[in-house]
């Protein structure tokens, strides 16, 4: 439903169908649309078995959650049998998703691009392929925007907000906030980059951020440019550092 304003500006104070219809033309008349590439079968398929994965660790968490609540034995015996349960499919989603990774990348070279960086795992590799298509496509400063790890700025007038981020695809920053976690103690770059951003007396969880915007402009540049991880490509380090001289102000939004 297009919002109030649209129809104040056309000076209509009724709503009636061809008066939508009208808005609605001179919308997309003057809006440039960019229409996502489909997915194929396979690709469908990936990403359903990635947000089954994602459904099931919330249940199991929600099961560990009830039975450190439960005080009845029964109910208790309920709730392991259940949780068993989940981390059996879990395992399977596993070995499934694994199993389409390699699938894939015979058809799909960014797969073993975005594999090859140290701290991107299967769930990552796969959540990025199927849930971020725009990966190595738009925009540097777009991609961090459509994640949600861009800071965003909050200006009016003489005021200047402190910029936050916010918004983005929630899927797809849950899997880069495990990939940077992990990445800060196995991949060399981001390490060290997590560390001197500690030095210089930034918060652990805004140095994360900025960890993960880094890893994701890292990934975007190797996609878009059809390289493999070479930890000693300066200019693609160099970029991605020039890249973050703003963000690693912001803090995250809800």
């Amino acid at each position: 439903m297009l919002p109030r304003e649209s129809y104040l500006a056309e000076k209509h104070l009724e709503k009636t169908d061809p008066i939508d219809a009208n808005i609605i033309r001179q919308f997309g008349e003057n809006i440039e649309v960019h229409l996502a590439k489909p997915l194929t079968e396979r690709e469908k398929q990936f990403r359903a078995i990635s947000r089954r994965r994602v459904q099931v660790i919330t249940m199991i968490n929600q099961e560990e959650n009830r039975k450190i609540l439960c005080r009845d034995k029964a109910s208790g015996e309920f709730i392991d049998e259940s949780i068993k349960m989940l981390k059996k499919q879990l395992k399977s989603l596993d070995a499934l998703l694994k199993k389409y990774i390699a699938e894939l990348s015979k058809d799909n070279p960014s797969v073993q691009i975005i594999a090859s960086v140290p701290g991107v795992g299967p769930v990552t590799t796969a959540t990025l392929c199927t849930e971020l298509p725009e990966l190595g496509k738009t925009a540097r400063g777009k991609i961090a925007k459509l994640v949600g790890v861009a800071p965003l700025a909050k200006q009016s007038g003489e005021t200047d907000g402190k910029r936050r981020t916010r918004g983005g695809r929630v899927v797809v920053r849950r899997a880069l906030y495990m990939a940077a976690l992990v990445a800060t103690k196995r991949n060399p770059v981001i390490a060290k980059f997590y560390q001197r951003l500690l030095q210089r007396g930034k918060p652990k969880k805004l140095a994360l951020i900025a960890c993960m915007r880094k890893l994701l402009l890292i990934l975007h540049d190797m996609v878009r440019n059809g390289q493999m991880w070479d930890p000693e490509n300066r200019k693609a380090r160099g970029q991605a550092v020039a890249s973050l001289a703003t963000g690693t102000t912001c803090s995250m939004g809800h």
